[in-house]
């Protein structure tokens, strides 16, 4: 008999919180705060503290994170970006709307953007001597870190500026193999629990707070820790996913790893000049200190509320990855023998995979997808037609066979902390039955 199996159940993950997110709904109500206060202040200072970068700052949507960091970046008329042919419209849109030309590349086998493909474009560039292409945009697509090692890489000899969207991998890492720094070294290089539903300590003094078992901070609320991907050794120089680049930019729309009950998005970075145009941007271009305005800016400020709910949630961010790739391992271990269904399962030992989505490669594509919704089960089919073909965007098309591919046969099974076990049973059912397994 068949089942209803949903992609994603906000409703169920706020019953699973509720006494947290209602008490910080009530704090901000209850005074007023709605705009530009301290919830938004707290969330900044969590995520930069959990990303490995010094500044945060919050803004309304993923879009004005990757647009603020173009304009900060100085990108405009004149200048080209590389971005993938296998990722959401937004990263190429906020190109476009800088007033720059979007270069798109094809990705590779792990959905991400292809290292060599890249390095064969700047080097033709670099030959022709006329290269405009001043900046690359790779996404970690769907909680698997691009290959940032190699991007960085290339940046580095090409004189490009990197910028992450890192929009759907929320607390992905990766080795650094030559880093100088570790952002997630030494205190806050421990390994997520074992088990999922455990929460991630540090190794001093237990606090009395649930926030401190959470997220290694001290009683005075100050973010002093954090733990590393899962993957992490304790020697290694590991760096999360918007840590790397100018920027890393963020998504907190609901179906995201970590989202909202509304839209909203942010930058992580480094580089206070960045920060502080990023903050006076997000505001009209106003220095709310001073009144002083310093440009033509926009209004996309995250608010309070949204920052609350965010901040409370970002708590739970570790346990959540750990339930995450608990579900991964079931569908790996009952999936792995449908030699017509390709499981997003790496073995590169640097990367840590938090599986915002579990997108599978299925031959049969459509004919996949629509058995599993016939049974009831809700799958994401977002790429069936690249975005560059879409007319209307007017871009071009150079040809991209691995997208052109995965447009066919990319589907993204249930994968979210409210699924229960048997609901990943029953998905698992399902998709054996269709290759006529059981």
């Amino acid at each position: 008999m068949s089942r209803k199996v949903k992609f994603v159940e906000p409703a169920k993950l706020y019953r699973m919180i509720k006494e947290e997110l209602d008490a910080a709904y009530f704090e901000v109500m209850s005074k007023g705060d709605l705009i530009d206060r301290g919830q938004l202040r707290s969330f900044e200072e969590h995520l930069a503290a959990f990303v490995g970068t010094k500044y945060a700052v919050g803004l309304n949507s993923g879009y004005d994170a990757l647009h603020m960091s173009l304009r900060a970046a100085g990108i405009g008329p004149g200048d080209e970006v590389i971005v993938p042919a296998h990722t959401f419209v937004a990263t190429a849109s906020a190109v476009v709307n800088v007033g720059a030309r979007p270069v798109l590349v094809d990705v590779g086998k792990d959905f991400n953007i292809d290292g060599d493909r890249v390095e064969e474009l700047l080097a033709e560039e670099n030959r022709r001597g006329d290269s405009r292409i001043r900046a690359i945009i790779p996404v970690h697509l769907s909680g698997y870190m691009a290959d940032m090692v190699r991007i960085m890489e290339l940046a580095e000899k090409y004189r490009l500026v990197v910028i992450e969207d890192a929009c759907q991998s929320l607390g992905a890492g990766m080795e650094r193999r030559a880093a100088a720094v570790d952002p997630s070294s030494a205190e806050v290089n421990e390994r997520f629990a074992s088990e999922h539903g455990q929460t991630a300590r540090r190794k001093t003094k237990k606090t009395k707070t649930q926030t401190a078992d959470l997220f290694g901070i001290e009683e005075n609320g100050s973010p002093t820790a954090f733990p590393s991907p899962a993957g992490a050794d304790s020697g290694g120089a590991w760096a999360r996913a918007g840590s790397w680049g100018l920027t890393g930019c963020w998504s907190f729309y609901p179906f995201k790893i970590l989202g909202g009950y509304g839209d909203g998005g942010a930058i992580t970075t480094n580089d206070p000049e960045v920060a502080l145009f990023a903050t006076r941007m997000r505001y009209n271009g106003e220095d709310r200190q001073t009144g002083e305005y310093h440009g033509h800016g926009f209004t996309c400020l995250l608010d309070n509320l949204q920052a609350a709910f965010l901040d409370v949630k970002l708590r739970y961010l570790p346990q959540w990855i750990i339930r995450r790739q608990g579900i991964a391992a079931r569908y790996r271990e009952a999936l792995s023998d449908l030699p017509d269904l390709l499981l997003p399962h790496y073995e590169d030992p640097r990367r840590d995979h938090v599986y915002q989505n579990y997108t599978v490669r299925a031959r049969q594509g459509n004919d996949f997808s629509e058995y599993l919704k016939a049974n009831g089960i809700e799958v994401l089919t977002q790429f069936r037609k690249p975005y560059y073909r879409h007319e209307a965007l007017k871009l071009e098309d150079r040809g991209f066979p691995e997208t052109e591919a995965l447009s066919r046969e990319v589907c993204s099974l249930p994968m979210n902390v409210e699924i229960g076990d048997d609901e990943v049973d029953y998905v698992i059912e399902v998709v054996r039955s269709f290759y006529g397994k059981t």
